[in-house]
């Protein structure tokens, strides 16, 4: 029984199934005719070619825009979300990049699937409306056939007279309404939703091809993170306290030969050696310090990052505000990964933004960290050029998190970045 009247448990889902089937017939017609205009114009002009291009051009980008339309309605109605499984262009030329839309076996889907809508809209829509309505109608036999002529209601090869007859027929209206006519209105919308997942969305093995792209390119991100925080380290060390320490050690020795030569002068140049040498040792250590800061903070492994960051902010030499609203600390990776998404981001601030201030906010919504820095500079920041954006985006790609840059020309620059912490 539970299952007999299960769409009942949930009637919102049952109307719900009812909207994503009766709205199908608003928008179904108008794609289904837009498509075949499109279509037949574009093949009909195929052997002129050139007068063919507008109307095929037209038929890809507006089959496209219908397809993320049905992606977006079915998941409102029904709650799946069906993934886009068309890939963005590559090529450069006009000609090259609609030859390329011509040979995706995703777009291709995309039409067929307007062209299918309508036909299965207009099924789906007469027997829902059909189901629901005949139950209606044979659940009120009782109350109206007296009033129709010849005292009758007449349903193909059946005949309904006042009597036993239509107290009948208001039996099997309402099994219609309390099982029938439920189980056909969900059962119409799975069907439409299938229909979409099938010719909208990605096949298995592309689903599963998109998936092992997507793990190997965090993978390369992560390494190649790892490499160039390595290759910093490397030149940090090589460049700084390096230098400093072979400085020291031969200011030393040439200060021991003038020591071990116990006459006045060199004894007096021995100490002012040793002294050189002695800030010498204290400069190194600073920028051993600040390395070993640069590659984990002390303060962030003990304060979290509202602390780690105001130390950042009150070194940065552009004005800095600063919003954290992190109630719960996200994972050691995570605030590490962020420390240093809004020290590099800050950092390019300073050097290539010239920006008069500077905002960073943070804030945990669910399982997301969501960070955003934004200054007032000169604009024209790409990802895909600077090297410290470029590491940035490799750091936030091997956290499985997303980063987006809108930098017009002339400013203003806004860095958002989104790292996964659990919920």
């Amino acid at each position: 029984m539970r299952t007999l009247f299960a769409p009942w448990r949930h009637p919102g889902r049952l109307a719900v199934a009812a909207g994503l089937t009766f709205t199908a017939m608003v928008v179904a017609p108008i794609m289904f005719g837009v498509t075949v205009a499109l279509l037949s114009t574009a093949a009909g002009l195929l052997i002129t070619f050139v007068l063919a291009l507008p109307f095929a051009w037209l038929l890809f980008a507006l089959s496209r825009w219908f397809g993320r339309f049905e992606r977006g309605r079915v998941f409102a109605f029904s709650g799946e979300r069906i993934a886009d499984p068309v890939p963005p262009l590559v090529e450069s030329g006009r000609l090259r990049r609609l030859w390329e839309r011509v040979q995706s076996k995703a777009r291709w889907k995309e039409i067929i699937y307007h062209l299918l809508h309508l036909p299965v809209s207009v099924l789906s829509t007469a027997l829902t409306a059909g189901s629901w309505g005949g139950a209606v109608a044979l659940n009120l036999m009782p109350a109206y056939v007296r009033s129709l002529p010849g005292d009758s209601a007449k349903f193909w090869l059946f005949e309904i007279h006042p009597g036993p007859g239509a107290w009948l027929a208001a039996v099997v209206g309402a099994i219609g309404l309390l099982v029938v006519a439920p189980w056909i209105t969900v059962s119409l919308a799975r069907a439409q939703v299938a229909m979409a997942r099938f010719l909208l969305g990605p096949t298995r093995d592309a689903a599963h091809a998109a998936e092992v792209a997507r793990l190997q390119h965090r993978r390369s991100a992560a390494v190649e993170s790892a490499e160039s925080e390595r290759r910093r380290i490397e030149r940090d060390l090589h460049d700084g306290a390096q230098q400093r320490l072979v400085a020291l050690a031969a200011n030393l020795g040439a200060a021991k030969e003038k020591l071990d030569r116990d006459d006045g002068g060199d004894v007096e140049a021995g100490r002012a050696m040793v002294a050189d040498a002695h800030e010498e040792a204290k400069a190194a250590l600073k920028e051993i310090r600040d390395l070993v800061r640069g590659i984990h903070p002390v303060i962030l492994e003990d304060r979290g990052l509202d602390a780690a960051l105001s130390a950042v902010v009150a070194r940065s030499p552009v004005p800095v505000e600063l919003q954290v609203d992190v109630a719960e600390r996200p994972p050691a990776a995570v605030e590490s990964a962020a420390y240093f998404v809004v020290s590099e981001a800050l950092t390019n601030v300073a050097r290539h933004a010239m920006a008069t201030r500077a905002q960073v906010a943070i804030a945990r919504a669910g399982g997301r960290l969501v960070i955003e820095v934004r200054d007032n500079g000169a604009g024209g920041a790409d990802a895909g050029r600077g090297t410290g954006l470029r590491g940035l985006r490799d750091r936030v790609d091997g956290m499985g998190g997303s980063m987006f840059v809108i930098s017009p020309p002339g400013g203003p620059t806004t860095i958002s970045v989104e790292l996964p912490c659990g919920s």
